[in-house]
């Protein structure tokens, strides 16, 4: 029964018309099945299986933000080399991160616009394309899990995550984009994308993401 689901979904399978998100959701939803190789499901568990493939409304959602994801990559690909700039997408939406040691000085909120105000420009273009122009968006600021430093003028990480992340919307309005499709967040460290028992995972951390909302996270 497994091999005939497979081979039916590969029947289905058109590149032509797979996204990233698609993709993404069709594997979240394949890797609920916890059985290891050549073990049958239950009657019950294949009816639930069925259920979900076929009713996910992530792969609506997907086809809703495959545009602007694909939109994403092609606006950002020279940026994505540098590092500065990833590109990725989880049940939030498209999410666009800021390496916030490109654009922040440590424990500071400041953007060091000198060095990044041509991919500010060029993420404030970027809102205007058709493909996202009607879009809600949030932009969320991260930290590691260390304290903030001695002297800071931030109280803690809240402090810090909140007003880095308010201070790239300002930067971007000034470049012209409608304020009111935004929203701003700060997590501190409540939301690391790796562990913070390296240095590298806690560079990873620090990060800025700016968010094109999936319709139920408004």
């Amino acid at each position: 029964m497994i091999t005939l689901m497979l081979c039916f979904f590969v029947m289905l399978y058109d590149p032509s018309e797979t996204d990233a998100i698609q993709m993404a959701a069709l594997q979240a939803a394949i890797s609920n099945n916890n059985t290891g190789g050549q073990v049958s499901l239950s009657p019950g568990t294949l009816a639930t299986l069925g259920n979900v493939v076929s009713s996910l409304p992530a792969l609506d959602k997907g086809k809703r933000l495959g545009p602007s994801m694909k939109k994403a990559i092609s606006s950002f690909a020279p940026v994505v080399k540098t590092n500065k700039i990833t590109i990725t997408s989880d049940e939030r939406g498209v999410v666009i991160s800021l390496a916030s040691d490109a654009f922040f000085e440590e424990g500071k909120a400041e953007l060091n616009i000198g060095e990044t105000r041509d991919i500010l420009l060029r993420l404030a273009r970027f809102f205007e394309e058709p493909e996202v122009h009607d879009k809600r968006w949030r932009i969320e600021g991260h930290t590691d899990n260390r304290p903030v430093p001695a002297g800071s003028e931030f109280k803690s990480n809240w402090e810090l995550s909140a007003a880095r992340a308010a201070n790239v919307l300002h930067y971007l309005s000034d470049f012209g984009v409608n304020e009111q499709q935004f929203s701003i967040a700060g997590y501190a460290d409540t939301r690391p994308k790796f562990s913070n028992d390296t240095p590298e995972g806690r560079a990873y951390n620090r990060r800025v993401d700016v968010i094109i909302l999936d319709e139920g996270h408004f």
